[in-house]
């Protein structure tokens, strides 16, 4: 379902999405940000700065830059704390006077089993948090965040992120790294959260949406198959993984080399990463246990009364 390697945008260069809408690629390609963060901008008259990027000064000169005659940067909104989203919030609101919005700190949202796997130690895995992040004004889901020609409402998506969300945009919805086209989205315990995951894509799926507009990579335009594409994924992947434990207890390493069979030893810790938040998500909804306390080497088991089909 990864559409072709097509999406080659100018970086630094803004462009027009559709109108009031515009996208500026940051200069940060890598594996886990494709050819860059999209920053967008929305707005004729007040600008609203979603998404900032890394601290780069070549990033925060084409923002700046890209305001015209008449316009002027009135919000900055960062969806999450990730490395590759937020730290340039704070340069460009000291620039541009803009407070910072989010939907808190770079843990709020966490829950609560996250919380005790890092606290056993588990860290890392993803794309890097930007610990010290704190907003100017914290958003609530279901806010509305109001310009002088639009809105955005606030949508707490956790599941990348405990403080990620998207922003509906009249029927597009800008979903950050919950929903991209080019790949499916990273959920690295304890950063990320597999049930938060799956809830918050059902909560996208309740809705009729246009277009998605992703945090990296190119537009999505059928949103309900895109949608449905990844929850078909992850329940895919659910069953490899419970498979793998009928031949008995095994740690999330374990089952990463019995599913992930194609995957070049380089990237089997991520995979690792990746059965280990589907194992939290299988424990919290009783069909699989840890035979000790919960942590990253934890030896799971299937719970006797678990069924595939």
């Amino acid at each position: 379902m990864t559409p072709p390697d097509d999406f080659d945008p100018p970086i630094g260069v803004p462009q027009t999405l559709e109108p009031g809408l515009r996208r500026i690629v940051a200069p940060n390609p890598s594996p886990m940000t494709y050819r860059g963060t999209n920053t967008y901008l929305i707005g004729t008259r007040d600008i609203a700065v979603i998404d900032p990027g890394p601290d780069n000064a070549a990033h925060l000169a084409a923002i700046q830059s890209a305001c015209g005659p008449g316009q002027r940067i009135t919000h900055i909104i960062v969806t999450h704390s990730h490395m590759d989203h937020s730290p340039l919030a704070r340069p460009l609101a000291q620039a541009t006077g803009a407070p910072v919005l989010a939907f808190g700190d770079a843990m709020a949202g966490r829950t609560a089993v996250m919380t005790r796997l890092a606290r056993s130690g588990l860290a890392g895995g993803g794309e890097g948090i930007e610990t010290g992040f704190v907003p100017d004004q914290p958003l609530a889901d279901g806010e509305t965040v109001l310009g002088s020609d639009w809105q955005l409402e606030v949508l707490h998506t956790p599941g990348h992120l405990g403080n990620h969300i998207c922003l509906a945009w009249n029927d597009a919805c800008l979903t950050a790294d919950h929903v991209m086209g080019w790949a499916s989205s990273l959920v690295s315990p304890p950063d990320g959260d597999l049930t938060d995951f799956m809830r918050s894509c059902d909560r996208l799926a309740q809705r009729t949406w246009r277009v998605f507009y992703p945090g990296h990579g190119a537009p999505v335009p059928d949103p309900a198959q895109r949608l449905a594409w990844l929850v078909s994924h992850r329940k895919s992947r659910e069953t490899a993984i419970l498979t793998a434990l009928r031949d008995g207890p095994k740690t999330a390493s374990d089952i990463a080399r019995v599913v992930y069979t194609d995957t070049p030893s380089a990237l089997l810790p991520a995979a690792t990463r990746n059965v280990l938040a589907h194992l939290v998500d299988l424990m919290g909804r009783h069909k699989v246990a840890p035979k000790s306390v919960l942590h990253a080497d934890a030896i799971f088991a299937l719970v006797p009364s678990v069924r595939f089909f």
